[in-house]
């Protein structure tokens, strides 16, 4: 070390090399800490020089930095929306529309009890609640089978509807519908009551007034478990007419039509065995021409005393190849059974016509009873071959073997007719 460096330490001991070290520590910081200030307080020279003695480079720049950018805090450029961002906003619209749609398809404001008149609908024994769901759907009754289920185990009724007859209406809601299969069907018979004589087309009258489902005259042109040929009708019989036996039958509960025509039929077969054909048969007539004999008898006579003479007219007349003039069988015709006959009605063109056509019309006008029936396979033995109703009795005949017996007889009707208030079969 030179003696000029050590003119500018402190004051200090020469032989005590630590104070001499301490001091030349001082003396660098002392000269570190004036750099710095310097370093502060200059600004760079003109034309970009730097200070001689100093470091070129940005550390030894003084001068102020640029402002930094802002973070975006968009998700794409230009600060537009990202696309997950978008994809987001379309998922909750759609499952808000969802939603809505759900709702109004599941709770059904706007619908009720429904619309129109009330009809029957049978669920069968054992049916599941989809299948219920699908039975009433395709009736028109609610709007879809799933809702219906869905509907059914929300609201707990699930497990709680019944089978059986019940009553709906079309276009019902799912509460509505539910709560009439959760009503519990009446337990007791449904009785039925077909008269003696009655035709298809009245019996359906009376069978749909007793409340049992279903379509009486279509479920009544054939059986697959009943062949009309059995019975002599040789291919004449175009549906179940004279074969749906008349009674009173008690059907189970959930019955239909269906069940009632099975058991006319298995009645006719149960009560048509005990019937002796014998007489008829050597009269060259089958069962079925019985039959349609028996049908006209239950039309004619009120009396029952009477049956076998009106039987032993009609066989003597087919006999005597004369036109039956029945006038029932024209009613069947013509479908009138409670209107006086007019006389376009009389004449009308029709092979039930008995005052214009021959023989026995083409089968029968209604379903008899056993009575009937038997009258007609063992007619009395008698001539007559006219009636007609005597006057001042409730719907006697006076019988006739002779054809001026019979003008007199129907002279004396048709005055007590007039004094009445006219002929039964007066009309247009």
């Amino acid at each position: 070390m030179s003696e000029r460096w050590f003119e500018d330490l402190p004051d200090h001991d020469p032989d005590d090399p630590e104070a001499v070290e301490r001091a030349l520590r001082r003396q660098e910081r002392a000269a570190r800490r004036q750099q710095g200030k310097g370093r502060r307080g200059r600004g760079p020279r003109a034309g970009g020089e730097e200070p001689a003695g100093e470091p070129s480079g940005r550390a030894a720049d003084a001068g102020p930095r640029p402002p930094r950018r802002p973070r975006r805090t968009g998700g794409g450029r230009g600060g537009a929306p990202s696309r997950g961002r978008l994809i987001a906003v379309g998922a909750i619209g759609l499952l808000t529309v969802l939603v809505v749609w759900f709702g109004f398809a599941f709770f059904q404001p706007f619908t009720g009890d429904g619309e129109g008149e009330p009809f029957p609908v049978k669920i069968p024994r054992g049916a599941s609640v989809g299948e219920i769901g699908d039975l009433l759907a395709e009736e028109g009754v609610i709007a879809n089978a799933t809702m219906f289920e869905l509907k059914a185990t929300v609201t707990g009724k699930r497990a709680g509807l019944n089978h059986g007859n019940h009553r709906f209406r079309k276009d019902m809601s799912y509460s509505a519908a539910l709560d009439e299969l959760s009503r519990t069907t009446v337990v007791k018979t449904i009785t039925v009551t077909i008269p003696e004589g009655q035709s298809r087309s009245e019996a359906a009258d009376t069978v749909s007034a007793s409340g049992l489902p279903g379509d009486y005259l279509k479920g009544t042109v054939k059986s697959p478990r009943f062949d009309p040929d059995r019975y002599g009708a040789q291919g004449r019989a175009k549906d179940l007419e004279g074969f749906l036996f008349p009674a009173t039958y008690e059907l189970k509960p959930g019955s239909d039509v269906g069940d009632l025509v099975d058991q006319q039929l298995a009645a006719f077969a149960d009560n048509i065995g005990s019937v002796d054909m014998s007489y008829a048969r050597k009269k060259n007539l089958t069962i079925y021409d019985v039959l349609t004999i028996a049908s006209m008898v239950e039309r004619e006579v009120s009396v029952a005393k009477e049956r076998r003479k009106v039987a032993a007219v009609i066989y003597n007349r087919l006999k005597m190849s004369e036109p039956l003039f029945i006038d029932a069988t024209i009613r069947f015709a013509v479908d009138n059974w409670a209107e006086p006959l007019t006389e376009s009605e009389l004449a009308v063109d029709s092979p039930y016509n008995t005052r214009t056509h021959q023989g026995l019309p083409p089968g029968p006008i209604g379903s008899p009873g056993l009575a009937s029936i038997k009258a007609a396979a063992n007619p009395a033995r008698t001539d007559a071959w006219l009636y007609v109703v005597e006057p001042g009795t409730c719907g006697e005949h006076v019988f006739s073997s002779s054809l001026e017996e019979h003008n007199a007889n129907v002279e004396a009707y048709q005055q007590a007719q007039e004094a009445a208030g006219g002929s039964p079969t007066e009309g247009p």
